[in-house]
């Protein structure tokens, strides 16, 4: 049987806040950054999600639907390309058309939900779903959690929400000496299977592509397609952000020219693509996993560090999740709406305090100068929107 490469990418742009001073909190209630969103949203658009979907595009035409992909596309994201840039939505609606895309579901703001509450879990997930059918007919039935997030329990409940297949990361503490390059189940609920990423072969075009230090430089798509055949196992998942192509690795270092060629080669070296549903329908697990404690794929540790590894963002977090209650007491559209935009796991993470093996990928992502000053722009706007949670209520009752 040929061995088989699962390439999934996930799409994602965070709802940028506004510089919010605390002379603003019980005043000005426009939490956005309107024009750094559209700014940076039209720049990505044009460097990577319109050149890509060409690319992916032509390659499954040529290869005759031999060639597939998938993706998850945060709510997040997709409001904005409804806002900003309607004409890449509609080159995914293209993808979505030739039958060779999946797109996966997520919790709709990108969010760490999983994390504190099953009940807001659920209503983002279903959320999220549901505008995938409406932008694009189809209906998820593979689930990537946000940063691939994942427990027993987390996959518990994706399970329960009706999904049997499940991304995350083959993170080194988890996997012991086993593979990532198989099929895997869900300790609690074994009927759910799992993806996992192999972050060494993903990471070599995501991170180390345009690494003149790198001694495998400069990637070829021949060397590549000659590891996907030296690794072991019955599948590869090469799952990376998609912003990798032309935004986080510009089109002069040769990613797009590598991901034209990409398809054919593998095709060529005698392997084949499949979606993650198609994976978890046709491929056995070879064992259960265990992973009691949350896992990311983030930074060199696959923890949750990156977003709660500090107290400021533990502080953030328990203050937001607190109003939980009260939020479903008055049931209004916008503060849903703005509940759900301050849980973006985006701002969590300018919040760390890393400085060492991740520091420069942290700072790479980050439009504040330290962790401390989007602490405090958050506590800003979160306190107003905890003034606005209150009187709300008051008038409820």
């Amino acid at each position: 049987m040929k061995k088989s490469v699962c390439l999934y990418f996930q799409v994602h742009q965070p709802t940028r806040l506004r510089l919010y001073r605390f002379f603003d909190i019980g005043k000005d209630s426009h939490y956005y950054d309107d024009f750094a969103n559209r700014t940076i949203f039209k720049r990505v658009a044009q460097r990577c999600y319109q050149p890509m979907n060409d690319i992916l595009l032509q390659a499954i035409k040529r290869n005759k639907g031999k060639f597939k992909v998938a993706f998850s596309i945060s709510g997040s994201a997709l409001e904005q390309f409804e806002r900003y840039a309607p004409e890449v939505l509609d080159s995914f609606r293209e993808l979505a058309a030739t039958g060779c895309v999946e797109f996966l579901s997520e919790t709709y703001y990108h969010s760490l939900a999983s994390l504190r509450s099953p009940a807001e879990f659920k209503l983002q997930v279903n959320k999220h779903k549901e505008m995938i059918q409406n932008l694009f007919g189809v209906t998820p039935t593979a689930f990537r959690n946000t940063e691939l997030i994942y427990s027993d329990e987390i996959g518990s409940m994706v399970h329960d929400l009706g999904f049997n297949t499940m991304l995350t990361e083959g993170a080194r503490h988890i996997m012991g000496w086993k593979s990532p390059n198989h099929i895997y189940s869900n300790d609690i609920a074994p009927k759910l299977k799992l993806l996992l990423r192999n972050y060494p072969l993903s990471d070599d075009i995501a991170f180390r592509f345009s690494n003149k230090g790198w001694n495998e430089w400069p990637l070829t798509t021949e060397k590549y397609v000659g590891w996907l055949n030296q690794a072991d196992g019955e599948i590869i998942n090469l799952f990376m952000d998609y912003e990798t192509f032309g935004e986080h690795q510009s089109e002069s270092s040769g990613i797009m020219d590598f991901m034209s060629h990409l398809p054919e080669a593998v095709l060529a070296g005698g392997l084949k693509f499949v979606t993650p549903s198609e994976a978890g329908a046709k491929l056995k697990p070879v064992a259960d996993l265990s992973v009691p404690e949350p896992i990311s794929w983030a930074d060199e540790e696959r923890d949750l560090s990156a977003w709660l590894g500090n107290e400021l963002q533990q502080d953030a977090f328990n203050k937001l999740y607190s109003l939980t209650e009260k939020l479903s007491i008055i049931n209004d559209g916008t503060l849903w709406a703005d509940f759900g935009h301050l849980q973006e796991s985006d701002h969590l993470y300018y919040m760390c305090t890393k400085f060492f093996s991740d520091g420069e990928i942290h700072q790479r992502f980050n439009p504040y100068d330290t962790p401390y000053e989007a602490f405090i722009n958050y506590m800003n706007v979160l306190s107003d929107f905890i003034i606005r949670v209150n009187e709300a209520l008051a008038e409820k009752q």
